[in-house]
């Protein structure tokens, strides 16, 4: 039997509250998310406190990067001054005479050219000595023909001449022996005149056929085509082969008199009156070879399509011209002065011009020049440079603007040229030294 509770002793519910009421009211469920607001500020704040905490010991390193005042500039004004970038050899542009010069393009063409052709029609081609490109002499067999039937008629024609001798010889005879008997009478008038006149068309038969004889002679001597000059064969017609029948004139070879070749310029027509038969040309010949020529003729006439004259220039005997060739040349037309400096001391970038001067400071300024006349290893400089300013020799592409350089003497031409490794030789050596 259970024995009673007593009212007066405390529950156990009663005794441990809970921490949530739990009882129904409307304050309590308010507050819910208010605190579940404050629980999540809580936690991000946390975590973003923990992802931007310094490493360990890592304020006092901050701290001792930071140099005292004044330690930038003490180390700035106690640092050495750099070492020059190259050495290099000055140049001074220096005022000079250089060649006027008309600038000029045109064709190489032959001198005069030949058209050679059978002058006997008809004839069978038996060989062909020459070939295109062959350097003939005069006289010379170019093409060999059958000429079979020319010496036949050759011979017929001899024995001819030879039947009018004697029918000649005859009738001399008979006119001879006519004039002995016209004193004594014993022939009439009549029959005398007819003797005098058989020798006389005797004499005409014979020397019809001596004119018949000499023209075979000279057809059989020409029946061979020879080599009218000297020169060079230019081209060789298909006609040209064994076997073929050619009529006279029919063109088989063309002959480059001479070997003379000429290059026709084009020039404007106000530069005309400055040209002279003799002035002296230069031209850029094939593999960068420089070739000189000489005036022959200004022509006197101007091209009504082009307003230009042409010039006719005698051309060097070399084997690298051919006619046909696009040359570009220039005409010298005198002597003026011009500001000069070696090649080399000039660079090309970007299209522009460019030196390299040395100041007093011995710092470099790269300045854009513009270029005139070049004449062997110099160039002039139009603008941009000043008499007497000193400039990079060479080498001046491993420079750049503000580079502080090392001048030594100045070197030979051999001295800057271009060692296997790209850089001037001289260069090099100086960069060599001032490492040292």
């Amino acid at each position: 039997m259970t024995a009673p509770q007593d009212s007066a002793s405390p529950s156990p519910v009663a005794a441990h509250p809970p921490l949530i009421a739990t009882t129904a009211g409307p304050a309590p469920r308010r507050l819910l998310p208010l605190l579940s607001a404050l629980v999540l500020g809580a936690g991000l704040g946390a975590g973003l406190v923990w992802a931007l905490r310094p490493a360990a010991g890592s304020g006092d390193a901050a701290a001792s990067a930071v140099p005292p005042a004044g330690a930038v500039a003490g180390a700035v004004a106690s640092a050495p001054a750099g070492r020059p970038a190259l050495s290099v050899a000055l140049v001074e542009a220096r005022p000079a005479e250089l060649s006027r010069e008309l600038a000029a393009e045109g064709d190489v063409v032959a001198w005069q050219e030949a058209s050679l052709g059978p002058e006997t029609g008809g004839l069978r081609v038996l060989a062909v000595e020459v070939e295109a490109g062959d350097r003939v002499r005069r006289g010379q067999i170019l093409v060999r023909f059958d000429d079979a039937l020319l010496q036949a008629e050759t011979r017929q024609l001899r024995a001819a001449v030879a039947e009018a001798g004697a029918a000649l010889a005859s009738a001399a005879a008979e006119a001879r022996r006519a004039r002995q008997l016209q004193p004594q009478g014993a022939l009439s008038a009549q029959q005398t005149e007819q003797l005098l006149a058989a020798e006389a068309a005797a004499q005409a038969r014979l020397e019809a056929q001596r004119a018949a004889l000499a023209t075979h002679e000279l057809r059989l001597a020409r029946s061979a085509l020879r080599a009218p000059d000297d020169g060079v064969i230019a081209a060789r017609s298909a006609q040209a082969a064994p076997g073929a029948v050619v009529p006279a004139g029919q063109e088989l070879f063309r002959l480059i008199r001479q070997g003379r070749l000429e290059w026709r310029a084009q020039v404007a027509a106000e530069a005309l009156p400055a040209l002279q038969a003799g002035q002296r040309v230069r031209l850029d010949g094939p593999q960068g070879r420089v070739l000189d020529g000489r005036v022959l003729r200004v022509a006197p006439t101007i091209d009504k399509a082009t307003r230009d004259g042409r010039v006719d220039v005698a051309l060097p005997a070399d084997a690298a011209l051919r006619p046909g060739l696009f040359l570009r040349g220039r005409i010298v037309l005198g002597q003026a002065a011009g500001l000069v400096l070696p090649q080399t001391a000039v660079l090309l970038r970007d299209g522009h011009s460019l030196v390299h001067v040395v100041g007093a400071d011995q710092r470099v300024q790269e300045r854009r020049v513009r270029t005139g006349r070049r004449e062997g290893e110099r160039i002039e400089v139009v603008e941009g440079l000043r008499p007497g300013e000193a400039v990079v020799a060479a080498g001046g592409s491993f420079l750049s603007d503000g580079d502080r350089v090392r001048v030594v003497p100045a070197v030979s031409a051999a001295a800057a040229v271009p060692s296997a490794s790209g850089v001037p030789a001289a260069v090099a050596a100086a960069s060599a030294a001032a490492s040292r």
